[in-house]
């Protein structure tokens, strides 16, 4: 009942916040325009890149925490590792904002193409970006330790609330305030700061109480490095294969251009969160019936939600490519951006619905402990892809990037 209840709540939440940013979208086009919405895409890409940094330490923390409540490991052990956890994160925060700022100038003049705004405002947007990022990033560690405790209809009643504030919450400073750039990651700044607290605060409510001194060190670290440098191999190449296109559009595209194309990627990722809710839902599950020795359970709990996804995000897919300018038109009333986009969000949708199938082998490894095989599938996919979006990106544009993801995942799937 657990497990169902958490499916529920993720899926809830899911839908939720891609529904809540979908509806956004066109809101956001046409009170900054389409070059200020480039600039919120090209934060959303830069977020992704942010990410790479993790080297794999919030997945692992979410694993042993889950371990704990398997009776795998003891509580002193868990909380060593989030306190060291911890320490790593936030330099980690700085350094990344720190070198964000520092580029600013570098993105603004010489990155980025825009017509309206200025490369002043750009610069001063990109310096508060780097704090919304750094914010949001450190948020993962509390998401991984409430995720590991199976606490997700709190965290999905949670996450409408904060994703309500973001999207919704920004909309009266806007109107009141200015519809700018500045306006809106101002509002996300604050936003961030809210959530790191609040996550954080219920975290330590869940984490096994000690009345000793825990010290910082980093030998819990080292104890479970070697799993997550695999993990943080696996989420570089998540992030290459997933980003790669997008950093090289945002130079070769106008900024106005790369709205349109992030909209269509942001439109077909719905198709990924759609079989989402239950990855979440089962990757601790998995990993506590392994620790549990439970086979037999850990084998149809797999087979029931692979099953499961595949018939909810392959319909979905299919569908989205089918009518891709009937859903751009209805969503936005953009007709200039329903022509350019339609393609771009027919080959990225059935992409999406290959791979939320394929990524359930990774589910089970991840379980086990185990992501040798992983490992050896994510390299060769890294090479495989990586070098044919460029080409296509650069040559094609959004829909050669778009024929390119759609050829790699299917390839991918058949072969791995």
């Amino acid at each position: 009942m657990a497990l169902r209840r958490n499916v529920a709540a993720n899926y809830a939440a899911q839908i939720y916040m891609v529904g809540i940013g979908l509806v956004m979208v066109p809101v956001y086009l046409r009170l900054m325009g389409a070059e200020a919405y480039g600039l919120v895409a090209f934060f959303s890409m830069m977020q992704a890149w942010f990410n790479v940094l993790d080297i794999g330490l919030s997945p692992t923390l979410a694993r042993e925490a889950a371990r704990f409540r398997g009776g795998a490991t003891d509580g002193l052990t868990l909380r060593r590792l989030v306190r060291a956890l911890e320490g790593i994160f936030g330099g980690v925060a700085v350094i990344g904002a720190v070198t964000v700022i520092a580029l600013a100038d570098m993105i603004a003049d010489s990155w980025l193409n825009t017509d309206e705004l200025t490369p002043a405002v750009v610069r001063q947007v990109i310096m508060v970006m780097a704090g919304v990022v750094a914010l949001r990033w450190t948020c993962s560690l509390y998401r991984a330790a409430i995720n590991g405790y199976e606490r997700q209809v709190w965290l999905g009643s949670f996450n409408i609330g904060i994703t309500s504030a973001r999207f919704i919450g920004v909309v009266p400073a806007l109107l009141l305030l200015g519809a700018s750039p500045m306006v809106f990651f101002s509002f996300q700044l604050a936003v961030a700061l809210v959530e790191l607290g609040l996550l954080a605060a219920r975290a330590y409510r869940l984490l096994p109480s000690y009345d000793g001194r825990i010290g910082w060190s980093l030998r819990p670290v080292r104890e479970v490095l070697g799993f997550s440098l695999t993990l943080a191999f696996t989420s570089t190449v998540w992030v290459a294969v997933t980003q790669s296109d997008k950093l090289v559009l945002s130079k070769l595209l106008s900024l106005s251009q790369y709205g349109y194309f992030s909209a269509a990627a942001l439109a077909a990722s719905g198709v990924m969160l759609i079989g989402g809710p239950i990855a979440q839902a089962v990757q601790p599950r998995l990993a506590k019936l392994a620790a549990e020795k439970d086979e037999a359970g850990l084998i149809a709990l797999y087979r029931r939600a692979s099953q499961a996804v595949c018939v909810i995000s392959m319909s979905t897919a299919v569908t989205l490519a089918a009518f891709s300018r009937e859903t751009l038109w209805v969503w936005t009333g953009n007709w200039g951006m329903t022509e350019y986009a339609a393609p771009i969000l027919s080959l990225y949708a059935l992409g999406n619905g290959i791979l939320s199938v394929a990524a359930f082998p990774y589910y089970l490894q991840f379980a086990k402990g185990d992501l040798r095989l992983h490992l050896v599938g994510n390299f060769i996919f890294l090479v495989m892809l990586v070098p044919a979006l460029v080409w296509a990106a650069t040559t094609y544009g959004g829909r050669g990037a778009g024929y390119a993801w759609l050829a790699a995942n299917a390839v991918d799937m058949i072969v791995w």
